[in-house]
């Protein structure tokens, strides 16, 4: 019979109150792409878009 340890552990509002922002930023010395990665809150999604 399988135990049901995951469904105890996992919370009910874990990670919904964040969302993961994935930017392409452009070197200027090189005019390579690089992607950088961030974790905000879902509040602030739009003011960090906008850096």
């Amino acid at each position: 019979m399988a135990k049901k340890v995951v469904a105890t552990l996992k919370k009910a509002d874990a990670g919904k109150g964040f969302a993961k922002i994935i930017k392409a930023v452009k070197n200027d010395k090189t005019g390579a792409y690089s992607f950088r990665e961030e974790i905000v809150a879902v509040d602030q999604v739009q003011e960090a878009l906008k850096k």
